[in-house]
């Protein structure tokens, strides 16, 4: 991979004096002597060595930093820090001819930065991650030959759906392809849920590229994702990781290490992340009747095996949830039942109910049975519309991928 350094280093300023870094006095003048030095070592002929230690003390202050209070605290500057951090712990990786390991290892750094940092240098880490995903592929394609010619079975462990029966008094509406000012008029204005149809027909991820786990696998398989770790985020065993696309689909998809635990790639800006699978989706052209632009409009990719779930919960925006693989069984409920939902006390958890929607508890939450409620049963290539503020529960019946486009 001794071809790899020139193509990143394209992407980089050519002279250390033109290498950007501005940041306010909130940043320590230490840290910033410390990335003056990183940069300086970027274009020398210092050692590897030094130069992935210099990365690392600039890492390890500034990861100190992230996990300081609450997230939304962080200052933005010390999140550009972590980027550049993982700027130079990256180049220091390619910088001479790297194993397939160490470009994994760079891959995982730009992830991270992706992830933890803030955009710097026009989105440098995203032009290089693109580059070296392309080394990768080139691996993964040799594999994947070698694969062929000693070709061995794979075995996924089939999944039974609890499907419910959905009664017809209760079934969400169904509509195809509705005008704009027909889903306005009908659906948007007097916030009625509806399931729509035909309208993402024309999806790449549906038709030339369909999200099979071998697709997903080369699209992504080397990225790092957040990963949740339990049925339910309002379990207490509920927990979060970091994993590559490749180990979750290893241990919670295909269940290779024989674990009993769901893990659910849930509420992650995927598409921001890996552009490749972005272009595999459109944004629903109903977006355009809310009053925000198009950059305000929140991607979120749901990805897991059956029997995750999202507790009942509401959100502040408008919803398009679009089904591409499996299916799933959702229940709404209107806000102004709110006070039969039995909402959590606490400011954390004030948007989700205490109640386990298809096991409840009659005792502690009476008022729960008297809530009305639609249901719907999503499948693929079907968008179900969740107005603002609709209380919505979500089982997966079976492996499923759903996008969810909130907007306002």
């Amino acid at each position: 991979m001794a071809a790899l350094w020139p193509k990143i280093s394209a992407v980089l300023p050519p002279k250390a004096e033109q290498f950007p870094l501005q940041f306010s006095d909130k940043v320590d003048s230490s840290v910033v002597e410390m990335m003056k030095r990183s940069t300086q070592q970027l274009y020398s002929d210092t050692t590897r060595t030094v130069r992935l230690l210099s990365a690392q003390i600039i890492l390890d202050f500034s990861w100190e930093k992230l996990n300081t209070g609450t997230w939304r605290d962080v200052d933005k500057e010390w999140r550009r820090v972590y980027s550049y951090g993982c700027l130079f712990k990256v180049a220091a990786l390619c910088r001479e001819d790297p194993s397939p390991e160490e470009v994994l290892q760079a891959v995982k750094t730009c992830d991270m930065g992706l992830l933890m940092g803030a955009a710097i240098m026009d989105d440098v880490l995203q032009v290089i991650v693109r580059i070296l995903q392309g080394e990768v592929g080139k691996s993964s394609k040799e594999e994947e030959e070698e694969k062929r010619e000693h070709p061995q079975v794979k075995r996924i462990k089939l999944e039974i759906p609890r499907v419910p029966v959905i009664k017809e008094e209760l079934a969400v509406p169904r509509i195809r392809s509705p005008s704009l000012e027909s889903f306005n008029k009908n659906y948007l204005l007097p916030l009625k849920p509806v399931i729509l149809e035909g309208v993402i027909d024309h999806w790449p991820a549906l038709n030339q590229r369909p999200w099979s786990i071998e697709y997903l696998r080369s699209a992504a398989g080397c990225r790092t994702v957040p990963v949740e770790v339990g049925s339910r985020y309002t379990d207490e065993e509920w927990s979060q990781t970091l994993l590559t696309v490749n180990e979750f689909i290893d241990r919670y998809i295909e269940n290779k290490d024989g674990g009993s635990a769901l893990g659910y790639l849930a509420q992650h800006q995927l598409f921001d992340q890996i552009p490749e699978l972005k272009d595999d989706i459109r944004l629903p052209d109903y977006c355009c009747l809310g009053e925000g632009e198009e950059d305000d409009i929140t991607v979120n990719a749901w990805f897991g095996p059956g029997g995750t779930v999202s507790p009942l919960h509401q959100d502040p925006q408008q919803n398009f949830l679009a089904q591409v693989v499996g299916s799933k069984y959702i229940r709404l409920y209107s806000p102004e039942d709110s006070d039969k939902l039995y909402p959590h006390q606490s400011e954390l958890l004030h948007n989700t109910s205490q109640v386990e929607v298809e096991n409840p508890d009659a005792e502690q939450f009476p008022e729960f049975a008297k809530a009305p409620y639609q249901e719907c049963v999503l499948q693929p290539g079907e968008v179900l519309f969740i107005p603002v503020k609709h209380w919505h529960y979500v089982r997966s019946l079976e492996l499923s991928f759903s996008v969810s486009f909130w907007w306002s």
